[in-house]
Parts: structure tokens; C-alpha cells; sequence
């Protein structure tokens, strides 16, 4: 059955609208529109979150039962093929009566996949759009899928001579106000936000993101890796969403932070943490600072990182590079994206 292109191009942008105000966690943001035959929106809707209905569900709950008979279902996601907490959506649009489907990025469960073929055979014509557009709207949650872990940014400032701090320890600021009003963008950007005790008991962070002109900006929650005790008057202990702990076996915990539903996590601790996920190959992404200053000294932002000889070391692909007050901003990938 044809479509109309332009109608389903326009409802799959509004789907994705939607999608978005769905929350973050160990469900995806899923948007719907339904559309009549001759292109005019019916309904729409979107999951708001674990044991919700989901997005097609949603839409199909705002329309009459005659609405829906012969209607094309817009959805970013391929409509999932297995009960959960929630029923199939494929045979809900099949029991709806729904004529049409068209979806933008394939499920990759092994459990909830499959409702595409389910809705060619029960007689639905079923077709994809805009599918770079649908796996960048969940791209943190499809790593998860793949990885069974969280997506991690491993972050520093240095000099240019790689200190991280001077001699003393004292480090701030090596970089100038741009470059820590981006680090709170960052922060914001991310679920969860990793230092190590060692950073808690020296630094005593907050770990919140602040972020000029947006006093409601999402906050990470922090996650605090290692065995000594935290402070009872510490001020991550204030911290609007808590926090969380976390040992030394690095990818259990990471299985963990995804299980919790925390699909990005932002490693901002001192050299120790950052070279433990360098060198436990679990960085994918890297978040540089460089201010233009010399520090000399012992206090290198990393430490042993697996590297033993030349033929070894962690060759990095450059993803940004931008100027940030007069700091240096070097974004990289480490080979580990999947």
C-alpha cells in the first residue's frame, strides 16, 4: 500500500519530538503518530516510562476504534513483538486495525524483536523511514543493548606539559571559566558522573551541573568507585539525586549502572580512576582540557595505563577540536565505540 511520503516524513519528526519527553533509563524514548488515510494526524502519543504504555499504545488509547481501522501508525521504534510489563505493540496495531506501519530504527532485543514480521503477516504494510534519525535518537540506549554497559566519557584538564595538577596538588583552575562552563554542559549531558574516593576526600565535589541560563538543567547522578568511607558531612552527600557506590571491579559495576538504567556515565575523577577504565579498556570516549600552562612536577593526569612499549600505546581518533576561552577543547574516541 503506498503512503503518503511527505505526511509520514513530517509525522516521524513530530514522533521524534515526542519521543523526547519520554525520560532516559533502561527503556528507550519512543514516539507515535497516527495518521488517516489521506494524512491528517489522529493521534499521538509516547512512553513515559517502565510499566507505561507504550508509545503506540499510547497514541491508539486517544483515538476511537473506528479512528484507528485503516490508519498508518508513525513510530521511531520497530513496534516490539513480546509481553513485558506491557503487551505486544504489534498486535495491538494488528487488533486496532491499523493498516500501515512505518518505523524509523530496528529493535535489537533478542526478546522484543520481530514485530515487523509479525505485522506483514498478520496483512500490514510495512515500510522505513528516516532511519539514521530514529538510531541517533537512541544511540546511548542502543550501546547499551549491544554492550550490556553504560557509554563512558573519561574527562580531564592538564597543562600542556600533561599535569593534572602542581606539585603540592593543588589544581585549580588550570583552565580558565569557558572551559568549566562546557565541563557542567557535559555533566548535564550525561546520566551518571564517576570520581573515586580519593577525589571525595580531597576535593570534596558536589558534582552537580551547573549551567548558566538553566537553573532546571538535568542533573548526573554520582557514582563514588572505590571502599573508603565517605564523609558524613561530604558535600556529594547533598547532592539533589543522592549518589551511589561502586568497588573496584569496574565492568560489574558498569553492568550495574546500565541494569539501573543510566545509559552515558562521565568519568571525572583523578589520574587513578582514568587510567583504571584506559587501561581496563572500558574508556570509548575522551574529554580533554588543555589549558596553556607548565606545571612540571610529578602529578601526570594518568598513570599506568596497560602500556609497556611503543607498539602498544592507545592510538586515539580526534573527533573536536575547539578553542574555549584560552584553553584548547580535544575530543577523541579510543577504537572501543560500538
Amino acid at each position: 500500500m503506498a503512503g503518503n511520503p511527505v505526511a509520514e516524513r513530517d509525522a516521524m519528526a513530530r514522533a521524534r519530538e515526542l519521543a523526547a519527553r519520554g525520560p532516559r533509563g533502561v527503556n528507550p524514548q519512543v514516539g507515535a503518530v497516527l495518521l488517516s488515510p489521506d494524512g491528517r494526524v489522529l493521534g499521538e502519543g509516547w512512553h513515559r516510562g517502565a510499566g507505561t504504555p507504550h508509545a503506540e499504545v499510547d497514541a491508539l488509547s486517544r483515538l476511537r476504534p473506528e479512528e484507528a481501522r485503516g490508519a498508518t501508525a508513525i513510530v521511531t521504534l520497530e513496534p516490539c513483538n513480546h509481553t513485558g510489563r506491557t503487551g505486544p505493540c504489534a498486535e495491538a496495531l494488528l487488533a486496532a486495525g491499523v493498516a500501515r506501519v512505518v518505523y524509523a530504527s530496528a529493535d535489537p532485543g533478542e526478546a522484543s524483536s520481530g514485530g515487523a514480521a509479525r505485522l506483514t503477516s498478520g496483512g500490514v504494510d510495512v515500510d522505513r523511514l528516516d532511519e539514521a534519525e530514529g538510531e541517533a535518537l537512541i544511540a546511548d540506549w542502543l550501546f547499551v543493548q549491544r554492550t550490556g554497559r553504560p557509554r563512558v566519557t573519561v574527562k580531564w584538564a592538564q597543562s600542556l606539559d600533561g599535569r593534572a595538577a602542581a606539585a603540592d596538588g593543588t589544581s585549580r583552575w588550570i583552565t580558565g571559566p569557558e572551559a568549566r562552563a562546557h565541563v557542567h554542559r557535559e555533566r548535564s549531558a550525561h546520566d551518571a558522573i564517576a570520581v573515586g574516593t580519593g577525589t571525595v576526600l580531597a576535593d570534596d565535589p558536589l558534582l552537580t551541573a551547573r549551567v548558566d541560563g538553566e537553573p532546571d538543567a538535568p542533573q548526573p547522578i554520582p557514582v563514588v568507585f572505590g571502599t573508603r568511607e565517605i564523609p558524613a558531612g561530604a558535600a556529594i552527600r547533598q547532592h539533589p539525586r543522592g549518589y551511589r557506590t561502586a568497588g573496584h571491579e569496574l565492568e560489574r559495576e558498569l553492568f550495574g549502572l546500565a541494569a539501573a538504567g543510566l545509559q552515558t556515565l562521565y568519568v571525572e575523577g583523578g589520574p587513578t580512576l582514568a587510567s583504571a577504565f584506559l587501561r581496563a579498556g572500558l574508556a570509548d570516549r575522551l574529554t580533554i582540557y588543555l589549558a596553556p600552562t607548565l606545571l612540571g612536577g610529578p602529578r601526570t593526569v594518568l598513570d599506568d595505563i596497560g602500556v609497556g612499549t611503543i607498539d602498544e600505546q592507545r592510538r586515539l581518533t580526534v573527533t573536536r577540536l575547539e578553542q574555549l576561552g584560552r584553553d584548547l577543547l580535544v575530543e577523541a574516541t579510543t577504537g572501543k565505540e560500538h
